[in-house]
């Protein structure tokens, strides 16, 4: 009897081990990109949707910040930053080249910090 109490509580915790390592399919993350105008929402929008397993990516002018829901099985924040400023956007974390930010439209050129 005891065993089999034992191989059920042994069951039950490696069960309970194995779901704390799901990630999320539906996170929602906003952060800081730079840019100026509607061209510069177009091109980090579509930069970010590049990324496998973003499912929502919207660049507010106004406040500069990206709101993305994303599947953390296929992807992180880091990488969608990463994507982003390999096109001349800065985000907080991952600045753009030199000569990537040099290349954009002359509306494009946000005061870099």
């Amino acid at each position: 009897m005891k065993n089999i109490l034992f191989g059920m509580l042994l069951l039950l915790v490696t069960f309970s081990a194995q779901g704390q390592d799901k990630k999320n399919k539906n996170a929602n993350y906003t952060t800081e990109v730079n840019g100026n105008c509607g061209l510069c929402k177009k091109r980090i929008e579509k930069a970010a949707f590049s990324v496998a397993g973003v499912k929502s990516a919207v660049w507010d002018m106004d406040t500069h910040q990206l709101s993305l829901i994303l599947n953390e099985e296929k992807t992180t924040l880091l990488d969608v930053k990463k994507v982003v400023a390999n096109i001349g956007h800065d985000t907080d974390e991952v600045k753009a080249s030199d000569e990537t930010y040099a290349n954009l439209n002359g509306c494009c050129q946000y005061e870099r910090k």
